[in-house]
């Protein structure tokens, strides 16, 4: 099956976008020369990159991003992490929620420090690239979901003529309460797409109910299956079905789930034929 070209002009959800900006979320764990090179065969003529260190005991070591701009399109894309490196951190039910983008509720306090690190240059690039009326998409896997879904509510809730088309995010966790949710529910009806990869234990992170995920959810059955919506006994059914498929798996199936390339994977499976 030939791959869907990128689709510089897009405005709104689609199949293809959104495996497009899984693919802008794998390009944030390269190295410049890897996004620039990348991003160039993209048709993206610009590229900034953004990178802060944290000091110990903050589990993660730094926060990593970059912003590419076409005449079409700007896509900030935010590297994730590995499951090891961040489990006991978002397990930590002591971690205190501080106040939300433009103080509209609560965030989890280590997504706040990571996000608020780079934040400042990758809004002030916007402002920047932004010279005509290119698109906004934001787009991360795991930990960098829940920088992308927060930078892009913050982009808004603060600079309000700048409303990003999109946010597509990948195994994200939980990132903030209910106050929050709600408030960005409401900005970003259809314009933020949240993929789960069935039994992936990121996004079952933070514990509830301090802490709950943002609309729309699109859920990876066990058999690489996408379903819009999936309700409760079908899919603790479903996440039975993909714990028992491989039981002898090196890895256990909440972190393989996990993975970005099984997402790529399942969106493949799910894009139209295009031959």
């Amino acid at each position: 099956m030939a791959l869907p070209a990128l689709d510089h002009s897009a405005t709104r959800y689609s199949l293809p976008h959104a495996y497009w900006m899984a693919r802008a979320a794998g390009l944030a764990s390269l190295d410049r020369d890897g996004i620039e090179a990348a991003a160039s065969a993209w048709g993206f003529g610009t590229v900034r990159h953004f990178e802060s260190t944290h000091q110990m005991p903050f589990p993660i070591e730094d926060t990593q991003a970059y912003v590419m701009a076409s005449d079409r399109m700007i896509t900030t894309g935010f590297r994730g992490t590995e499951v090891l490196k961040i489990y006991d951190w978002l397990t930590d039910v002591n971690t205190p929620p501080v106040p939300g983008p433009a103080n509209k509720g609560f965030v989890h306090y280590g997504f706040h420090r990571a996000l608020q690190s780079v934040y400042p240059q990758i809004r002030d690039t916007i402002q920047e690239l932004r010279t005509d009326t290119q698109s906004i998409w934001f787009t991360g896997h795991s930990l960098g979901g829940a920088l992308a879904m927060l930078a892009g509510t913050r982009l808004y809730f603060e600079e309000p003529r700048l409303l990003p088309d999109g946010i597509y995010t990948f195994g994200q966790p939980r990132t903030c309460e209910r106050l929050l949710a709600g408030a960005h529910n409401t900005a970003f009806k259809n314009r933020c797409y949240r993929f789960v990869n069935n039994n992936d234990i990121v996004p079952q992170l933070p514990p509830e109910p301090v802490y709950t995920h943002v609309n729309a959810m699109r859920y990876f059955d066990s058999d690489g299956r996408l379903h819009d919506t999936m309700p409760l006994m079908a899919g603790l059914k479903d996440r039975i079905k993909g714990v028992s498929a491989d039981l002898f798996a090196p890895e256990t199936d909440a972190i393989k789930d996990h993975h970005l390339p099984n997402y790529l994977a399942a969106l493949e499976k799910n894009l139209p034929r295009t031959d």
